[in-house]
């Protein structure tokens, strides 16, 4: 994308919004926040935790393998995002921007972002199975499906450009 561009591109503006989501609720300051003032009962205080899945964080303690593997998971989620904006075909086969098939593309790119990322981030953890792959990759899709309209909101409009 250059920078002269006035047309903001679908993949660029979903793969911006994912960095945003990651950063800001999966920062320490906001999952702890969320541990302590929110209630896992209501549908609120469930979402609200919800988005603090991909955490991060940096811990002088822990070993740069655990933060690494930790981190690696919100670092997957932005780039599997990208990837899969890309890949998605419904929204560069629409003919007219803002389309329905954007918002779906980029609502099913964050599902299957945070499934892979989950899956790929339990084979680097102590003593990975497979059923903790497949768990791990169930509260993936879980945290796409519920966050990831914002994305799809994100890339509804964006300009697909012709090859």
């Amino acid at each position: 994308m250059a920078l002269g561009n006035r047309y903001k591109s679908a993949p660029g503006a979903g793969t911006l919004a994912a960095l945003i989501l990651v950063l800001v609720f999966g920062s320490p300051w906001y999952a702890e926040w969320s541990q302590e003032n929110t209630n896992p009962g209501t549908a609120g205080g469930w979402w609200l935790r919800l988005l603090s899945w991909p955490r991060w964080s940096f811990d002088t303690s822990d070993s740069i393998r655990d933060v690494i593997v930790g981190d690696l998971k919100a670092i997957l989620v932005v780039v599997l995002t990208a990837l899969f904006l890309y890949l998605l075909p419904g929204s560069q086969l629409a003919r007219a921007r803002g389309t329905i098939s954007q918002f779906l593309a980029g609502w099913a790119a964050y599902v299957f972002a945070g499934a892979f990322a989950a899956l790929l981030a339990t084979l680097f953890f102590d003593n990975p199975s497979l059923l903790g792959a497949f768990n791990a990759a169930g509260s993936g899709a879980q945290y796409g499906f519920f966050v990831g309209w914002i994305i799809g909101l994100a890339s509804l409009g964006g300009y697909r450009g012709t090859r």
